[in-house]
C-alpha cells in the first residue's frame, strides 16, 4: 500500500513537470513579484493611492490558478512551445527586473522624504537618549511640502505636528516631540542614524500637497533597523478641517496597529475628537504653536496673537485657549510682562480650555504652569501628574513637573522627569536646558556644563544655553570672566528678555564693576519702568552703592509684582528695623508665608527657607526667641538636604551667626569660600546683611572676604585684558 501511494505521487509530480505546470508557476510568481515592485515604485513616484498596489496584488493572486490550469491543459495537448531553458531565462529576467526596482526604491529612502533640498544642513552630534522604555518608539519626521508653494509651509508643518500629537495620545507608544524631529528638516542623514539620535526604532515620513480645494497626504512607516516599509497610505480628500482631523486619526490608528500598540477606549475617543471645524482657526493655532516653541520675547508675543486669533475664529477651540494661556504666562519670564495681571489673563484662558475639554492634557499642563508661577508647588505637582496620566508622551508636562520637584527631598524624582522629558524631546533646547538645570541642582556641575554645551550645539542661536552656562560658570565654577561673555551673548540674542541683563548686572556687581552695573540698570529701568526684573536689579544695585531711599523705592515696585522676592523683602525689612518697626517687618513675612507662625513645626521648605531665616532675625529683635529658634531649626533641616553651591549658599553661616555661635559661623564661611562660593551678590553679605551682624567685625570675617576681593580683582583684570571680540570658550572641561 505504501509503495503504491509513493509511486502514484511520483507519477503526479512527473506529469506536473512534463506539462511545465511547476515551471510556469515559478515564472508567474517571479513575474508577479517583479511587476508589483514596479507598481510600488511608480505609485510612490506619482503619489498613486495604495489601492493600486492592493488591486494589483489581488489580481495576481487570482490569476495564479488560471495560469496553472492553462499550463496543465496545454501541456496535456502538447501545445507548449516554450522550453524549460527559456522559462528559466524568463524567470531570471523577472527576478532581476523586480530586484532593480526594489534596490532603487530602498536606496532612495536612505534619506527621508523631507530631504528634497540640494543643500545639506549640519545636524548636532548624537546625544545620549537611551531609555529603558519598553514601548514601541516612533519619530515623525517633518513632512515634505510637495506643492512647492512657500505659503503652504506652515500648513504642511501643521499637518505634521497634529499627526505627531495624535500619536502622542497613545500611551502604549513612545513618541518623540516636534522640536526634536524638526532638527532633521532638509537633512540627508540615513534613516538609521536619525533613529539612533532620537532613540527610536521606527520612523514615519511623508508629504503633503495642497491644491485648490483638495489635499493629498502620503505617509509611510519605516523600520529603522531594516529600512523596510511596515505600512504606507495615501489620503486624497477635500480640504476641510473635518477631513484633516479624520486623516490624522486614521494615521494614528493605523500606526498603532502596525506597531501592535493598543488604544484604550479613552485614547481612541481623544484621537477621534475634532478640535475645531474652522480651517482658518486651525491654521492660526498651528502658527501659534510654532512661535511658542522658540521661547524668545518676540516669538511669544507672536504666539499670543495667533492663539488669540484662533479663539476669535472658533470660540470653542480648547487647544487654542491652552496655547494662549502658555503664551501669556511665559512672557512673564521671557518678556518682562507684569506678573499678576498676566497670570489672571492666562488663568482665564486655561479655565475656558478645561470647560471645553476637561480631558485635555495640554490644558492641565498649562494649569500646572500657573501654579508654578504662583509658587504653589504641591498644587503644581498634582496638576502636572494629572496631565501625564492623560498623555504620558507630553514632554512639557514632564519638564514642568521636574521644576515643581526641584530642590525637594526627592531629587531622584526631579531627575527622572527631567530625563523623561529629554527622552521624549531629545533635541529641544528648552527641555535640554531644563535637564542641565536639574544636573546643576544636584551639584553635578561638570555634567551640567557639558549638557549646556550640547544645547548650544543643537541651536547656537538660542540664548537660553548661553545664559545657563554663564550663570554656572560664575556661581558654581568661579569663572566670572567667561561668564560675562556668555551672558552678553544671551542678551544679544534676545534683547527683549530683561532677565539676561539682570543676571549680567549681578555678575558685574560681584566683579566690582559698579559703573557697568549702573549702565545696565539704567537701561533696564528705562525699558521696563514697572517691570519686576528691572526694579529688582535697581533695588539691589542702589542698596550696594549706598542709595538707601532709591533702593527702597525700587524694592517696593519689585515686591508689588514679586510678593515673595527675597532681596526686595530684605531691603524693606532692614528699612523697617532701621525705623524701629519690627512689627511691620514681621507682618510682611507672615502675610507672604502664613505657615511660618502658628504651626509646630513651622512650614519651611526648599523654596522659603531663606525667608524663614530672615524672619527669625525680626522675631529675635522683637523678643520672640522661641519662634525664631524653631524657624532656624526648620531651615537647618532643609539645607542639610541640599548642596552649598547649587542650593543653600551661606545660609548655614547666617543660622550660626543668629544663634550667636561665632566659631561655627566663621568656620562655615571659610568652608564655603574655599569650596568656590562667590555669591551672587557677595558684597551684600559682607557689607549689609543684618543676619551676619554678629560676626561682621571679626578679623576672620574680614580676612575671608578680603580673599574674595583679591580673587575678583584678578578676574576683573583677566576680563579687561581680553580682546572685545574674543570668541567664546565653549569647552566644558576648561
Amino acid at each position: 500500500m505504501t509503495d503504491g501511494t509513493e509511486g502514484e505521487r511520483e507519477g503526479i509530480w512527473s506529469r506536473l513537470r512534463r506539462r511545465k505546470v511547476v515551471q510556469w508557476g515559478i515564472a508567474y510568481a517571479a513575474g508577479a513579484w517583479g511587476f508589483l515592485q514596479g507598481v510600488q515604485f511608480l505609485a510612490e513616484a506619482f503619489e498613486w493611492s495604495s489601492r493600486v498596489l492592493k488591486l494589483s496584488t489581488l489580481a495576481f493572486v487570482l490569476g495564479l490558478p488560471v495560469v496553472l490550469v492553462l499550463a496543465w491543459y496545454h501541456g496535456d495537448r502538447g501545445e507548449q512551445r516554450v522550453t524549460r531553458v527559456e522559462l528559466a531565462i524568463v524567470t531570471l529576467l523577472f527576478l532581476i527586473g523586480g530586484g532593480l526596482f526594489w534596490r532603487f526604491q530602498h536606496s532612495s529612502q536612505a534619506a527621508p522624504a523631507a530631504a528634497v533640498a540640494t543643500t545639506t544642513t549640519s545636524t548636532p552630534a548624537a546625544l545620549d537618549t537611551s531609555s529603558a522604555d519598553p514601548r514601541p518608539s516612533i519619530a515623525v519626521l517633518p513632512f515634505d511640502n510637495r506643492s512647492r508653494v512657500e505659503d503652504d509651509v506652515f500648513f504642511v508643518d501643521g499637518i505634521h505636528d497634529d499627526i505627531l500629537t495624535q500619536l502622542s495620545k497613545v500611551s502604549a507608544l513612545k513618541v518623540i516631540s516636534r522640536t526634536s524631529v524638526e532638527q532633521f528638516r532638509d537633512t540627508k542623514l540615513p534613516i538609521n542614524e536619525i533613529a539612533q539620535q532620537l532613540g527610536v526604532k521606527t520612523i514615519l515620513e511623508g508629504g503633503v500637497q495642497r491644491g485648490g480645494e483638495r489635499v493629498r497626504i502620503n505617509v509611510q512607516l519605516i523600520d529603522a533597523g531594516s529600512d523596510a516599509h511596515l505600512w504606507a497610505e495615501t489620503y486624497d480628500r477635500e480640504l476641510t478641517a473635518e477631513n484633516i482631523f479624520a486623516i490624522q486619526s486614521e494615521v494614528a490608528a493605523a500606526i498603532a496597529g502596525a506597531l501592535k500598540a493598543t488604544l484604550t477606549t479613552d485614547e481612541k475617543s481623544r484621537v477621534d475628537a475634532v478640535p475645531t471645524q474652522s480651517l482658518a482657526a486651525w491654521e492660526a493655532y498651528q502658527l501659534g504653536r510654532q512661535r511658542l516653541a522658540r521661547r524668545t520675547s518676540d516669538s511669544l508675543a507672536d504666539a499670543e496673537r495667533f492663539f488669540q486669533k484662533a479663539t476669535n475664529l472658533d470660540p470653542g477651540f480648547a487647544l487654542a485657549y491652552a496655547g494662549l494661556g502658555d503664551a501669556l504666562r511665559l512672557q512673564i519670564d521671557y518678556g518682562g510682562k507684569p506678573i499678576e495681571a498676566t497670570l489672571i489673563a492666562a488663568e482665564g484662558a486655561i479655565t475656558k480650555a478645561l470647560e471645553l475639554d476637561p480631558e485635555l492634557a495640554e490644558a492641565w499642563t498649562s494649569k500646572g504652569g500657573i501654579a508654578l508661577s504662583r509658587a504653589q508647588w504641591d498644587e503644581a505637582k498634582k496638576l502636572l501628574r494629572r496631565a501625564i496620566e492623560l498623555n504620558p508622551n507630553y514632554a512639557t508636562a514632564h519638564q514642568w513637573l521636574s521644576l515643581a520637584l526641584r530642590g525637594g527631598d526627592q531629587p531622584e524624582d526631579e531627575m527622572r522627569h527631567a530625563e523623561r522629558a529629554a527622552e521624549l524631546d531629545p533635541l529641544s533646547v528648552i527641555v535640554r536646558r531644563n535637564l542641565c538645570d536639574s544636573l546643576q541642582a544636584v551639584s553635578r556641575f561638570d555634567e551640567a556644563a557639558e549638557c549646556l554645551e550640547r544645547v548650544i550645539e543643537i541651536d547656537p542661536s538660542s540664548p537660553l544655553a548661553y545664559s545657563g552656562l554663564g550663570w554656572l560658570d560664575a556661581y558654581a565654577r568661579n569663572r566670572f570672566a567667561d561668564a560675562v561673555g556668555l551672558m552678553q551673548q544671551a542678551a544679544a540674542l534676545d534683547a527683549g528678555n530683561p532677565e539676561f541683563d539682570v543676571n549680567l548686572t549681578a555678575i558685574h556687581l560681584d566683579l566690582g564693576d559698579a559703573p557697568r552695573a549702573r549702565q545696565l540698570v539704567a537701561s533696564l529701568v528705562e525699558r521696563w519702568p514697572d517691570g519686576h526684573y528691572a526694579n529688582l536689579a535697581a533695588a539691589v544695585t542702589e542698596q550696594l552703592l549706598g542709595n538707601r531711599a532709591a533702593a527702597e523705592r525700587h524694592a517696593r515696585k519689585a515686591l508689588a509684582e514679586l510678593p515673595q522676592d527675597m532681596f526686595s523683602m530684605r531691603i524693606l525689612r532692614d528699612a523697617d528695623l532701621h525705623a524701629g518697626g519690627s512689627r511691620a517687618a514681621k507682618e510682611r513675612y507672615v502675610r507672604a508665608f502664613p505657615g511660618f507662625v502658628g504651626q509646630t513645626p513651622p512650614v519651611v521648605d526648599e523654596v522659603n527657607f531663606t525667608h524663614a531665616i530672615d524672619l527669625a532675625l525680626v522675631l529675635q529683635m522683637s523678643g520672640e526667641t522661641e519662634p525664631a529658634s524653631r524657624l532656624l531649626e526648620a531651615s537647618e533641616r532643609v539645607i542639610r538636604r541640599n548642596s552649598r553651591l547649587a542650593g543653600y549658599g551661606i545660609t548655614d553661616v547666617q543660622i550660626h551667626a543668629l544663634r550667636g555661635d561665632k566659631a561655627k559661623a566663621l568656620s562655615a564661611l571659610r568652608e564655603a569660600v574655599e569650596a568656590g562660593w562667590r555669591g551672587p551678590l557677595w558684597r551684600y553679605y559682607r557689607d549689609i546683611d543684618r543676619n551676619l551682624a554678629s560676626i561682621r567685625d571679626e578679623p576672620e570675617f574680614k580676612a575671608i572676604f578680603a580673599d574674595i576681593e583679591r580673587d575678583m580683582a584678578r578676574q576683573r583684570a583677566e576680563l579687561a585684558a581680553r580682546p572685545k571680540n574674543a570668541p567664546l570658550d565653549l569647552d566644558p572641561s576648561r
